[in-house]
């Protein structure tokens, strides 16, 4: 049986503040096996979105054997990892 998914203490604010700007967002948090925390909608684009607090220690915030053979072997669209609400608007093209 799979345990509670962990997830970073800003995931939350980074949900919020993409909700604020109108993004459509669906946690992916809970899926596990690598998958990336975050699927974001927003002016007809997809985001995959890797959510790492930014305030953790460089070694708490790389990612772990499971992500990083996940984000190696994806040929989707945008993938990418945010420590911050600011990168999170940057990434969607909101700031």
């Amino acid at each position: 049986m799979r345990r509670a998914a962990r997830i970073d203490k800003n995931h939350d604010d980074i949900v919020q503040a993409l909700r604020a700007v109108g993004a459509t967002v669906q946690s992916l948090a809970a899926v596990g096996s690598g998958v990336p925390d975050l699927l974001v909608g927003f002016r007809k684009q997809t985001f995959l979105v890797e959510v790492k607090d930014g305030q953790a220690s460089p070694s708490a915030k790389k990612l772990n054997p499971a992500q990083v053979i996940w984000h190696h072997n994806w040929t989707g669209g945008p993938l990418a990892v945010v420590e911050s609400v600011e990168d999170a608007l940057k990434l969607i093209g909101v700031k």
